[in-house]
């Protein structure tokens, strides 16, 4: 049985998340159902990432197991098909060694998380940013967010519902910049880990949008992180912004350009 490595791009903002639910909208089980058109039965998908409703894919990462072999040109082309009108396509396919993983073989995932700031309502780039009316401060948003980096405990950026058994997280990167466009100013966020706790980016972003606006001071990121106390967190910052941005594998599974 055959294994392929799918890179997925998709605008979360019609879905439910990632993983598939009864009855209600997601990225998996639009996938999943178009499997189901090119070999008939039941198809199950894992994914790099389990992103939430609205959250947005700029290069997921899932594995899929066929009855039969395809040209991986011809499967992600197929998928495409299938998947019209839903904002979702397979960018690249690949056939994947029968030990690939999409999640367990995975060393990296990277987040990008894009603020507008602009008094004006976003046009083109509404859903696809959070928009505040307020400029922030880079330069305190990267000192605050320096104190995140590395090996923590991480229970204050944590969600309540969130089922991983540890809050112990090691944090790789990141980095806060600010971008001029056209639309307004921008600040972009990079963060890098092997792996994250439930709404940790977001509870992040947020967080640091205080810094920034001068609501809090650097100090008192470090006393948030130092709590390891939810109710420290500062507001968890919408989903619209959020992007997963990058896998990254021992091995990369798709062909570099």
């Amino acid at each position: 049985m055959p294994r392929y490595a799918l890179k997925i791009e998709y605008h979360g903002a019609p879905f439910k998340g990632w993983q598939r639910q009864v009855d209600l909208p997601t990225v998996q089980g639009a996938i999943e159902a178009a499997l189901a058109r090119l070999e008939p039965g039941e198809h199950t998908i894992a994914a790099a990432g389990r992103t939430d409703t609205g959250v947005h894919g700029l290069a997921q990462v899932a594995h899929c197991d066929m009855a039969r072999e395809w040209s991986p040109f011809r499967l992600g082309e197929a998928l495409n098909y299938h998947l019209k009108p839903q904002p979702v396509a397979i960018t690249d396919c690949a056939l994947a060694p029968p030990d690939f993983h999409a999640r367990f073989s995975a060393l990296e995932r990277r987040y990008h998380f894009r603020i507008l700031s602009r008094r004006a309502p976003a046009v083109h780039q509404a859903g696809l940013v959070w928009q505040i009316k307020h400029p922030l401060d880079v330069a305190a948003m990267q000192e605050a967010a320096d104190l995140l980096v590395g090996k923590h405990d991480f229970t204050t950026f944590r969600s309540t519902i969130c089922q991983a058994q540890s809050p112990i997280k090691t944090l790789g990167r990141l980095d806060v910049c600010e971008v001029e466009t056209e639309a307004g100013t921008e600040y972009h966020f990079d963060v890098r880990a092997q792996s994250f706790l439930h709404n940790q980016v977001r509870s992040f972003v947020g967080s640091l949008e205080r810094v920034g606006a001068g609501s809090w001071s650097v100090a008192d990121m470090g006393a948030a992180l130092a709590a390891r106390d939810r109710a420290a967190c500062g507001p968890v910052c919408p989903p619209q912004g959020l992007y997963l941005a990058h896998v990254s594998y021992p091995v990369p599974p798709f062909a570099q350009a």
